[in-house]
């Protein structure tokens, strides 16, 4: 492996790093605010921190294309919809669950990309469906009980997954005819709208409340969005893509150790198995997507 190689997977391994720390710090905002408004507040210094690169016309990810209005305004709602629709479950559920937790949970949208590749009516390998089978035993220690239920914060997380999956295909659909930084400048702001709009209308955000968040909210506005965004596109110019996604499939160990290390939180023998057995279904997934591709 060459220098450019170990640098690159340096940066994804920060990047999960980050992903991964943002669930503590989630946790730790639900204390002085509620989820809409730390949402909207968060995505909106991340659109910010996208504006310089904007301004300069810097983009990691390769030129932009001249889309059509019509593509801008189409790819950029449905990725933002998207977008609001996976942090916003997320971010509920999360109050009710643990970070370790809804690392791990959110970590299945790796697994869940390839099935949703069914729709397209593409080929899913059958190391794609290993993984998903120990993906799914993995949940079902993690998550569900005896009585086979399972927590309300973890079945909001786990459909938040789901369209995260959704995420990953529309962003692959139209990154590439809008351009990457510009789609995600796009699908911020539409989320910070849509997020705020929710906070104004069926929550009570105050300045208070806001202030004593504002840690939180800023690692994951600036952190999370804005440093964690470039780093990975800059990283994946050189890294292989099911390379870059076992790496920062890593993000839901960095959730769980955070989860443990700052708010105390503890995963029984049972739960830590079903984390196992998640991170192998995440990563058999991977290395079955990567022969097929």
């Amino acid at each position: 492996m060459n220098q450019s190689a170990y640098k690159s997977d340096a940066l994804l391994l920060i990047t999960a790093g980050i992903w991964g720390l943002a669930f503590v710090a989630q946790r730790v905002g639900m204390q002085h605010v509620e989820p809409f408004i730390f949402n909207g507040v968060r995505f909106a210094l991340g659109a910010l921190s996208l504006v310089p690169m904007m301004m300069f016309k810097v983009s990691p990810a390769g030129p932009d294309t001249r889309p059509t209005r019509a593509t801008i305004l189409t790819g950029s709602l449905a990725a933002g919809i998207a977008l609001f629709l996976g942090v916003s479950l997320q971010q509920v559920g999360i109050v009710s669950t643990t970070a370790g937790k809804a690392g791990f949970i959110t970590g299945l949208y790796v697994v869940l990309v390839p099935v949703l590749s069914l729709v397209w009516g593409q080929h899913v390998r059958h190391g794609t469906w290993i993984g998903v089978l120990c993906a799914a035993t993995g949940l079902y220690l993690l998550s569900i009980k005896s009585d086979f239920t399972i927590e309300r914060g973890d079945f909001l997380v786990l459909l938040g997954a789901v369209c995260w999956a959704a995420h990953v295909h529309i962003i692959g659909r139209y990154a590439s005819r809008i351009g990457a930084l510009r789609l995600s400048l796009y699908q911020y702001l539409i989320c910070t709208v849509l997020s705020l709009a929710v906070a104004f209308i069926c929550e009570h955000p105050t300045l208070d409340g806001l202030s004593r968040a504002a840690v939180p909210i800023i690692y994951g506005g600036v952190f999370s969005v804005g440093i964690a965004y470039t780093l990975q596109v800059v990283a994946q110019k050189q890294a292989h893509p099911a390379h870059a996604a076992i790496i920062l499939s890593l993000e839901s160990v960095f959730a769980a150790v955070g989860g443990w290390l700052i708010l105390g939180e503890f995963l029984s023998l049972r739960a830590m198995t079903g984390c196992a057995l998640m991170l192998a279904g995440m990563i058999i997934s991977q290395l079955g997507s990567s022969r097929s591709s």
